[in-house]
C-alpha cells in the first residue's frame, strides 16, 4: 500500500497478484505433513504456522490496485468481492488428492473467454505455502501481456512471477512485506536466472 501510494494512475500495464485469501494456515496443509507432525522437511511447510494469510484485504487495496494498473489478474477470485468478468482463469493443478483444491481461480479485467491452464505443480521444493509455478506466470504473460510492458506483483511470495517476467522481457516490480520470503525469493531469482558461460 505504501508503494502504490507513490505511483501515478495507470503506472503499470498489468498487475498479476496472489494476495492472502484470509482463510488461515489451518486450511492449508501439505498432504500428510500437517502442522505439528514430525520433522518437517522444507520451509514452506514450516511456515504454515506463520501469519502469511491472516491479513484481510479491503476495498482500499483493490481501489489502489485498480488505480495504478491498466489491467489485473487476481488469484483467489472466489474469496473476494470483485466486479463481474467473463475473463476467468482456471488453473487445473492435475493433482489427485481430494483434500486439496483441484483448481485455483483468477479474476481478470480482460473481456476474454474463460481460459484453462493445466499444470502439475507437485514437483520441486517450495519456499512458500501457496507457491505457484513459473510456468503458470509465463502462460499468463504470454496470454495477457506484451514484452516490454510494466508488470506489478504486490505479493511476491516465492518470486515465480519475477522469474517469468525476467524471461518474458518485462519491466517488473514485486513487493513482499516479509523479509524472509523476500530474501529467499531473491536467492531463488538469482539462482534461476543466472547466466551460464559456455566455452
Amino acid at each position: 500500500m505504501e508503494y502504490m501510494a507513490t505511483l501515478p494512475d495507470k503506472a503499470f500495464d498489468l498487475a498479476v497478484v496472489d494476495p492472502p485469501y484470509n482463510i488461515g494456515g489451518d486450511a492449508i496443509h501439505a498432504g500428510r505433513l500437517k502442522k505439528g507432525s514430525g520433522k518437517l522437511k522444507n520451509r514452506a511447510i514450516q511456515l504454515l504456522d506463520s501469519k502469511f494469510d491472516e491479513i484481510p484485504l479491503n476495498d482500499k487495496y483493490f481501489n489502489e490496485l485498480f488505480r495504478v494498473s491498466k489491467n489485473q489478474v487476481i488469484w483467489g477470485m472466489n474469496y473476494f468481492e470483485l466486479p463481474r468478468t467473463r475473463g476467468v482463469i482456471c488453473w487445473d493443478k492435475v493433482q489427485p488428492w481430494e483434500n486439496f483444491s483441484q483448481v485455483e481461480l483468477a479474476w481478470t479485467s480482460f473481456d476474454y473467454p474463460a481460459k484453462l491452464f493445466k499444470f502439475d505443480n507437485r514437483t520441486g521444493n517450495k519456499i512458500h505455502p501457496t507457491q505457484k509455478p513459473v510456468a503458470l506466470y509465463d502462460w499468463i504473460l504470454r496470454n495477457y501481456a506484451k514484452p516490454g510492458q510494466r508488470i506489478l506483483d504486490t505479493h511476491l511470495g516465492s518470486g515465480s512471477s519475477a522469474i517469468a517476467a525476467h524471461y518474458f522481457g518485462c519491466d517488473f516490480v514485486g513487493c513482499e512485506i516479509d523479509v524472509d520470503y523476500f530474501n529467499t525469493a531473491k536467492e531463488r531469482f538469482d539462482r534461476e536466472t543466472r547466466q551460464v558461460a559456455m566455452f
